[in-house]
This record gives structure tokens, C-alpha cells and sequence, in this order.
């Protein structure tokens, strides 16, 4: 079993859909540039309203990934 040393970091995805497509949003955008994502964690969920419906989403993450070497 290796020990890891993890980096952590806070995005937020965005959606008119809902907040779980918010969240996965933000994943893939987030695995085009980081590698080695291991785990995230909802740290916030919010959003916008008009005329008594959810117009807009944003979910933030606290995303977790092994660094190197």
C-alpha cells in the first residue's frame, strides 16, 4: 500500500440543468488540466431564481488529487 500526498483545491460548476450535472461539469472541465483526481466533496451548493424556479445552479467542490513524484 503506497502513502499519498494530496493536493486540494475548490472549483465551482455551473448548470441550468441541475446541481448534480453542476458537479459534473466541473469534473470533467477540471480532469482537462489535472491529473490524478482521486475524491471531491460538496462544500457548497446555491443559486439563482426568477419567476419562483431555479434559473441557474453553482455547486462548489473541494477536489483532491495525488501529486507526483
Amino acid at each position: 500500500m503506497k502513502n499519498h500526498i494530496y493536493k486540494l483545491i475548490e472549483i465551482t460548476g455551473t448548470s441550468t440543468i441541475s446541481s448534480e450535472d453542476a458537479v459534473v461539469r466541473a469534473l470533467k472541465r477540471a480532469h482537462k488540466s489535472i491529473r490524478n483526481l482521486a475524491w471531491f466533496e460538496v462544500k457548497e451548493t446555491r443559486g439563482s431564481i426568477a419567476k419562483g424556479k431555479v434559473l441557474h445552479w453553482q455547486v462548489t467542490l473541494k477536489v483532491g488529487f495525488t501529486l507526483e513524484g
